[in-house]
């Protein structure tokens, strides 16, 4: 069942879940640029939940522990390792 809630900035939304995020706030913050502005919601905001917002700080975990981050999945890598590889960066640990 859905149910009809309101954010604090009063947008009004449905969510099957107990999940208080705003579909419109994520729309409104998410970035028009940057390797964060190809992920998904959840899997950029698990990363911002981590302190993590640029390559450079993203190379300083691997891809284990990025992988355990609530919110990002396995879908998330190869977008993630692309545009690290393109700043000729990688994942602690990872080969080539």
């Amino acid at each position: 069942m859905k149910i009809l809630k309101t954010c604090d900035k009063g947008h009004k939304f449905y969510k099957s879940s107990d999940c208080p995020t705003c579909p419109i706030c994520e729309a409104e913050r998410k970035p028009k640029d940057g390797f964060l502005s190809l992920l998904s919601a959840p899997a950029r905001r698990a990363l911002e939940n981590n302190n993590i917002a640029t390559l450079e700080e993203l190379a300083n975990h691997s891809e284990k522990e990025i992988l355990s981050f609530h919110g990002l999945g396995k879908s998330s890598i190869p977008i993630l390792k692309n545009a690290m590889k393109e700043q000729g960066l990688s994942f602690i640990g990872a080969e080539g």
